[in-house]
């Protein structure tokens, strides 16, 4: 029997993404397409939005799709995701969410949640950034403190948060291999006369313009060297695959909070 998923934000770019792979995925099939109320999608058939997904009607009724779909996925907004994620916990349906932008309460939200369902929650679902990620963590506690830490990231012009979620991960990852956090380290902005750079600082830089997917760089800079790290978009199909590689993963799932990494078996 294929597993159904309920595609959040299914006239998005990601949505059409996540309704295109979906389709061409074997073992899965599209069991609803969501939209916001009022949006003009709504009412219409989703194979106007991916061949593969004709025969799906777009809706606003989030019981409704979870009572079509065994999994729901989700690269919306927080707010929307929120209420979706308890929609899922009263359904006890399972969530992909691939949403940023959360603040720390909101993630307590998730963590409350995935007691009684079962998520994969991270800020990025390509298979190639979370790889990304293990190298960060491998440079970072390899080359120590003695080498200065910045990361950029680079977005299309409609992106609404930053740095990306995925920039604070890899920020996160070389602050916790090298024993600190980004409360205490992290360098957010960096304007005027601003001193010389404070030791085991981790500085962030944001780039937003054009169609970007997302470019991403992690700079080591040490002494007489410059290690670069870096990983680049050119299409959302790959966040689309990897969710769908999380949806498959929490199948055999009924409760717990899972990361990219239990997916790819990476932890």
């Amino acid at each position: 029997m294929s597993l159904a998923l309920a595609i959040a934000g299914a006239g998005g770019r990601m949505g059409r993404a996540l309704l295109e792979a979906a389709a061409a995925t074997e073992g899965v099939r599209v069991g609803a397409a969501l939209e916001a109320a009022g949006s003009p999608w709504v009412g219409r058939d989703a194979g106007d939005l991916a061949a593969g997904a004709k025969g799906v009607t777009i809706g606003s009724d989030i019981a409704a799709a979870l009572k079509a779909s065994d999994v729901l996925i989700d690269f919306t907004r927080p707010e929307g995701t929120l209420v979706h994620l308890e929609a899922c916990r009263a359904a006890g349906r399972k969530i992909v969410i691939g949403t940023t932008g959360f603040k720390a309460a909101e993630i307590e939200k998730i963590r409350a949640a995935a007691k009684d369902i079962a998520i994969v929650f991270a800020p990025n679902m390509s298979i190639g950034v979370n790889v990304t990620l293990k190298l960060v963590e491998l440079a970072a506690r390899a080359l120590g403190p003695a080498y200065d830490v910045d990361v950029f990231e680079m977005h299309h012009s409609l992106k609404v948060d930053a740095p990306s979620g995925t920039a604070l991960k890899l920020g996160e990852v070389a602050a916790q291999a090298r024993g600190t956090t980004l409360e205490a380290d992290g360098v957010f902005a960096r304007h005027g006369v601003t001193g010389e750079r404070k030791a085991g600082s981790i500085g962030f830089s944001v780039a937003r313009g054009g169609d970007v997917v997302g470019d991403h760089t992690v700079y080591f800079a040490g002494p007489g060297e410059r290690i670069e790290i870096t990983h680049r978009s050119n299409s959302r199909t790959t966040y689309a695959q990897g969710a769908l590689r999380a949806a498959q993963f929490l199948a055999s799932r009924s409760t717990g909070l899972h990361g990219m990494d239990d997916v790819l078996g990476l932890a």
